[in-house]
């Protein structure tokens, strides 16, 4: 140690001489290049096997990774020395002649040319930080993907003009160099369709999936996801979904004979939730059992409710007035029905907050659910009203007051779609062998848990135990919209003890909304549930199979409502998921 000392000192001894021009030049030279050395100390990472050749480019560019974490041990050591020093001479100082001084500051000089050339070196890396900010897939962040280069248009209503690629050229060319150029954006994967036939155009899009997803670790991650069918994409596109990758394989049980107004069905449920259909089917049974259900339509029409500006409030309150006067009325409804073959305008009610005016309209809308013939029949209302109103301003053709996928008092208490009530009557020998339970016990979980229970939470038309688990069942097998879910389960079930010691049952449903043609009901699976409970398509009459499908509906969450309740109240809901719906992992 002191033979280092010696020669340390000696070495402090010799800069002495030189000059402080010269002394600097040498730092700043030493401190570049000891900097760029650590930014050479780069390997290239190994790229998936599964790396896109757009990939590979981009990642070549980038250049090797600097290992900055060099950077922290190089830190803490000048940090430690220059620490020491200044201690030393603190404890030394009187002890030091003006030879040792110069020796300090010459040290402390070097120490300080780091701390410069370090930060030069950060202010080196922000800039190329700033020039590579817009490189499309960075090697840093490899599972943060760039936005997707363009948005499909619902529908392709708004095509573009220009093509990119002639599709004679591409039809010619591998799937996997189509992939290519869809994931390079010489070709948009929405416009794989028009260039290719449908099926083959999922193809290729589910190669440039894979590859997205295999950048983002999760190679085979569609492996599961099936394809290859007699699915028909060329009735999906343009209707039902866009960028189309595949579909999700739903299991689909059938639930009955259950007896609804004399006439005994088996309804399809398409559900992943374990002892939900034998759940139901239970119930179903149990009502069967008792002479059936009887249900009915009391209400049908499907909403719409644009927002309207007026200038004033007093301009809203007059056009309030003037909706609702009968005469004016049937002038609205002759510009609504003059876009519809079957809808027709039953009643307009306008609600005022301020200067806007809510007018919700009721259609009835035939086998169809309805959203895109209220919609449009709306629209030539309002430029009706423009005609009397001409200060009259459109805000939203949906002002929230439809009230559309969203739990409102509004539908549950005025309805929308189809409004059905259902009862059955269950014999109490039925209740004690089928259902398990008793009428007492039953009457009074369903008392404690869907009346008090849920007025205790303060839902909306939430007084039930699981109606939504068989509404969207029912929904997915049969093509409904399954968002309308959350207003279509909207129910209230009752249940009392007859004077004959039996269990008498009710569901209100005031808001399923369904149709039977139209959107998802045309694809060829769920057009065969459709057909199997004798709904498909248009009835006889106009809206003569959706209100069936409605009924239907009601009818089955009765059955479910039935079964789980007995369960509850037996206490053997929890037993029975444990023994249907666990499975072990293979």
């Amino acid at each position: 140690m002191e033979s280092l000392r010696l020669q340390l000192s000696n070495a402090l001894s010799s800069c002495v001489s030189v000059s402080s021009n010269q002394l600097y030049g040498v730092i700043v030279g030493l401190t570049v290049f000891g900097c760029w050395g650590i930014l050479s100390l780069a390997e290239q990472p190994e790229l998936p096997e599964l790396q896109t050749v757009v990939q590979r480019v981009q990642r070549k560019k980038e250049g090797p990774e600097p290992k900055w974490h060099l950077f922290r041990w190089v830190n803490m050591l000048v940090v430690v020395a220059f620490a020491c020093s200044v201690a030393e001479f603190s404890l030394n100082a009187t002890a030091y002649d003006s030879n040792v001084l110069c020796k300090f500051l010459i040290a402390w000089s070097l120490l300080l040319c780091y701390f410069f050339g370090f930060f030069g070196v950060m202010f080196v890396h922000d800039l190329e930080d700033s020039e590579t900010v817009t490189t499309p897939v960075s090697s840093k962040s490899s599972k943060i993907h760039p936005p997707a280069s363009s948005t499909p248009f619902c529908s392709d209503v708004i095509q573009s003009k220009q093509t990119q690629v002639c599709s004679e050229d591409i039809k010619n060319l591998k799937d996997s160099e189509i992939a290519q150029l869809v994931l390079t954006n010489q070709i948009k994967d929405h416009e794989l369709e028009k260039k290719l036939d449908c099926h083959r155009a999922v193809t290729v899009r589910r190669l440039v999936v894979q590859q997205k997803l295999a950048s983002l670790g999760h190679s085979g991650a569609l492996e599961g996801l099936p394809y290859q069918t007699d699915l028909d994409y060329s009735r999906v596109h343009g209707a039902n979904c866009e960028i189309v990758v595949g579909y999700v394989p739903l299991p689909v049980g059938m639930v009955g004979p259950l007896t609804i107004n004399g006439e005994s069905f088996y309804i399809p449920m398409a559900t992943t939730e374990g002892c939900l259909v034998a759940s139901t089917n239970r119930g179903a049974k149990a009502i069967t059992e008792g002479g059936g259900a009887f249900a009915q339509i009391v209400r049908d029409g499907i909403t719409r409710a644009p927002c309207i500006r007026m200038p004033t409030a007093m301009a809203a309150a007059q056009l309030k007035i003037w909706c609702e006067t009968p005469e004016n009325f049937l002038q609205m409804k002759a510009a609504f029905e003059s876009t519809t073959s079957f809808g027709k305008l039953n009643e307009c009610k306008a609600t005022i907050a301020g200067k806007n005016v809510y007018l919700r309209l009721v259609c009835f809308s035939g086998d169809a659910m309805g959203m895109n013939m209220v919609s449009k029949g709306t629209l030539a209302v309002i430029e009706y009203l423009r005609k009397e109103f001409p200060e009259l301003s459109l805000v939203a053709l949906s002002g929230n007051m439809c009230t559309d996928k969203k739990a409102a008092a509004t539908n549950w208490l005025e309805g929308r779609g189809k409004s059905v009530v259902v009862e059955a009557t269950i014999p109490k020998d039925v209740v004690r062998k089928t259902l398990k339970t008793t009428v007492c016990a039953i009457v009074e979980t369903n008392l404690n848990k869907n009346l008090v229970g849920s007025a205790m939470a303060g839902v909306i038309g939430g007084f039930n135990a699981h109606a939504s688990n068989i509404v969207s069942a029912v929904f997915l097998a049969t093509g409904q919209d399954p968002a309308q879910n959350v207003e279509s389960s909207n129910c209230i079930t009752l249940m009392e003890e007859t004077e004959c010691g039996d269990l008498w049952i009710s569901c209100t449903m005031p808001s399923i909304e369904v149709g039977t043609v139209g959107g998802g009901t045309s694809l060829a699976a769920q057009a065969a549930c459709l057909k199997a409970l004798g709904c498909q398509g248009g009835g006889e009459n106009p809206g003569d199979n959706a209100q069936r499908l409605a009924k239907v509906i009601a009818s089955a969450t009765m059955a479910g409502e039935l079964s789980l309740l007995a369960a509850l109240a037996a206490n053997t809901l929890v037993a029975a998921h444990m023994q249907h719906n666990r499975k072990p992992t293979k």
